[in-house]
C-alpha cells in the first residue's frame, strides 16, 4: 500500500495475553487512519508492512529483566508515580501464565527486527523504528500530572480528543491504548517526546509534555 501523497503511516499496538491477542491503531498526519484485531503476531507485523509504517509504538516490554528485578525504566516511572508490572527474566515469563502477554510482547518485537530497528534513544526518524511505550505513563504525560488508572477508559479517551484525534472508531480501551501507543509513535516521530530507561533493559517512550 502506498501512502506516497500524505505523511507517514505510524502504528500503535495494544498487547494482550493468548485470548486477548493484539489490538492495533494506525494514524496518518496525527489522525485516525484504521485498526486492526489479530490472535497472531506475525499478523500485526504484515500490516504495518503493508502500511508501510514508519514507526510502530508497542504497550509491552522490548527486554526482559536481567537482574530478575524490575527495569531501570520502570524504577523511574516509580520515581514519578507511576507504577507498571516489573518485567521478569525470560525464564521466569515462561514458567508463569501471567506474563503470557509480555512472551507476546517479546515475540512481536523478535518478528519487527528484520524491518523495524529497535529505538536505542536517539531521535533518527529516518530508517523504520519500532519501541516500547506504557499508555499510563502516555496519558499522565499528556494530561500534565499523575492521574489515577482508575478512571482510565473515561480520562485517556479524553485524552485523545484533547490532542486532536478523532476517537468514534476507538469501541474498546484495548483500542484507546493502542491509539495512546500510536499517538506516542507521532511525537518520537517529531523529536517531541521523552525517555525513561536505557539500551541495555530498554526505554519506555511518551510524549515530551
Amino acid at each position: 500500500m502506498s501512502h506516497q501523497n500524505s505523511g507517514p503511516i505510524i502504528v500503535g499496538v495494544d498487547v494482550g495475553g493468548p485470548k486477548k491477542g493484539f489490538h492495533a491503531v494506525a494514524l496518518r498526519d496525527g489522525q485516525f487512519s484504521e485498526k486492526f484485531a489479530t490472535l497472531n503476531s506475525a499478523e500485526v507485523v504484515g500490516w504495518c508492512r503493508k502500511l508501510d509504517a514508519s514507526v510502530v509504538g508497542i504497550d509491552a516490554p522490548c527486554c526482559w529483566s536481567r537482574t530478575g528485578r524490575a527495569r531501570p525504566c520502570e524504577r523511574a516511572l516509580a520515581a514519578e508515580g507511576i507504577h507498571a508490572f516489573a518485567t521478569p527474566s525470560q525464564a521466569v515469563a515462561k514458567n508463569n501464565r501471567f506474563y503470557g502477554w509480555m512472551l507476546n510482547g517479546a515475540e512481536l518485537f523478535r518478528l519487527l527486527a528484520p524491518y523495524y530497528r529497535l529505538f536505542d534513544g536517539q531521535h533518527s526518524p529516518s530508517s523504520p523504528v519500532c519501541f516500547e511505550t506504557f499508555p499510563q505513563a502516555v496519558a499522565c504525560a499528556l494530561a500534565g500530572t499523575i492521574i489515577s488508572a482508575k478512571h482510565k477508559c473515561s480520562d485517556r479517551r479524553r485524552l485523545l480528543r484533547e490532542a486532536g484525534l478523532s476517537i468514534d472508531s476507538l469501541i474498546n480501551i484495548d483500542t484507546v491504548d493502542a491509539a495512546l501507543c500510536a499517538l506516542t509513535a507521532h511525537h518520537l516521530l517529531n523529536g517531541t517526546f521523552k525517555t525513561y530507561g536505557d539500551a541495555v533493559e530498554g526505554f519506555i517512550v511518551v510524549p515530551k509534555a
